[in-house]
């Protein structure tokens, strides 16, 4: 038997990664088989999560898939698990477009796979209005059941019982303030687990705390059991996002500090389709492996390594030579690399692989936030011309130089907005900074 739990907020920042985090850790202390999901786009955060797990965490987004890809995604998510814990993104009812039923949002997830919410608040500042905010959750809406709440950054004893007095929800645990719990923060999210060892110290303790304060059994028991058959025998919704289909049958995907952002299903459903995926690290000066036939040059962080990445002569040697007789493809950090140049925060300018002809910069920076919807204007690595496919944006360079190649793709926003056309493709080469989580088939 397998149970299943969402945990989410009211807004950001209240804590919900690191309650989320120290479940994690404190179940599978006490022997469970414990497995993570992440609701919507969001890559740093399942890093974390799969830190902990020791397993894959998946993206679960209702805008960008389709119900059935959900239904058997959780499915197979519950295979050889006790308990999934899925967190949300944003508060518990933010969608794209909030004023037409919320979608994309954790609601709208838990709606749909039929899991209750734990709602994770921070009480810093408030006493009996917590009470009330948890109410209006959990009657906002008849499908969504919110199980009970935990209160995040409480003061003392005093402080927990006027939060909790009127409560007419569980209250599923609590947590302290903390010094220790504030794990530093860059332009797109969490520093990276990899970057930072000293954040499990500060999740073992919450962990510990749990343990010994009995709120796991409370917790667990909020979560529902699942029926995987149900799960697995769902028809076919219509019309159908799944995961982009392997771009060849030896992938090169290039990872390390500077390209990091890549999604765990794209590469679980490259593999279950018989491909094989082959990393490779442009900071070690390393190009795509010879015998594959595609390359992907995921998001990151390039803006920060832009210097060794200019000076890496065997990377460029050899993507160069690659991309004369077969397709690469960047999504976002991966498009700047391909450009001409990278201004850098300083606005020191890099000559990058100039594989694409624009040109991009982090130091003249504007935030690119949202769901986006591509259709493909080319043949390409994504799919033939036509082809639509949903995913996002998440960045803060912008490009400063279009160039003169032919556009990508003509996107349109989460609802249907048109935005324009965007990205580069010449030859075998293209990219742009939208991030691809599914194709229409």
């Amino acid at each position: 038997m397998t149970r299943a739990l969402i945990i989410a907020a009211p807004h950001s920042g209240a804590g919900k990664t690191t309650v989320t985090l120290a479940l994690h850790l404190a179940f599978k202390n006490a022997g469970l088989r414990v497995r993570a999901a992440k609701c919507g786009p969001d890559y740093i955060d399942p890093q974390f999560h799969a830190a902990i797990t020791e397993a894959p965490c998946p993206n679960l987004d209702g805008w960008a898939m389709s119900p059935t890809y959900l239904r058997h995604q959780l499915a197979r998510l519950a295979e050889g698990a006790d308990l999934v814990l899925i967190e949300a993104s944003m508060g518990l009812y933010d969608g794209f477009d909030a004023m037409q039923g919320c979608r994309g949002s954790a609601a709208d997830l838990a709606a749909l796979l039929q899991i209750p919410v734990m709602l994770v608040m921070d009480v810093r500042g408030q006493g009996q209005s917590a009470a009330m905010i948890a109410s209006g959750f959990a009657r906002w809406r008849e499908d969504v059941r919110l199980a009970g709440v935990w209160f995040n950054h409480v003061a003392s004893d005093r402080h927990k019982t006027l939060c909790a007095a009127d409560l007419d929800v569980k209250l599923l645990g609590t947590m302290r303030r903390s010094a220790s719990l504030n794990m530093p923060r860059r332009h797109l999210g969490l520093i990276q687990p990899s970057e930072y060892a000293a954040w499990r110290a500060g999740i073992e303790e919450v962990a510990h705390q749990m343990a010994c304060e009995n709120e796991l059994d409370d917790c667990l028991n909020a979560a529902c059991k699942l029926d995987i058959g149900r799960l697995r025998d769902t028809a076919p919704s219509t019309p159908r996002f799944i995961p982009l289909p392997p771009p060849g049958q030896n992938i090169a995907v290039a990872r390390d500090a500077a390209f990091t952002f890549i999604y765990p299903h794209l590469l679980e459903a490259w593999r279950d389709q018989g491909a094989e995926v082959r990393f490779f690290s442009p900071l070690s000066d390393e190009g795509p492996p010879e015998d594959c036939d595609a390359c992907w040059l995921p998001g990151g962080y390039p803006e920060l390594h832009a210097g060794i990445l200019s000076q890496s002569d065997q990377f460029r040697r050899s993507i160069h030579a690659f991309a004369r007789t077969r397709p690469v493809h960047g999504e976002c950090g991966g498009y700047m690399v391909l450009g001409e140049t990278l201004e850098d925060a300083s606005g020191h300018t890099h000559n990058m692989l100039g594989l694409l002809s624009h040109q991009t910069s982090f130091a003249r920076r504007k935030m690119s936030l949202g769901y986006r919807e591509a259709h493909l204007e080319a043949d390409t690595i994504l799919g033939p011309k036509g082809t639509i496919c949903r995913g996002h944006e998440f960045h803060y360079a912008r490009v400063i130089a279009p160039g003169h190649d032919d556009a990508l793709a003509t996107i349109y926003d989460g609802a249907g907005k048109l935005i324009g056309k965007a990205g580069g493709k010449r030859g075998q080469v293209s990219g742009s900074f939208f991030h691809v989580m599914s194709r229409r088939m």
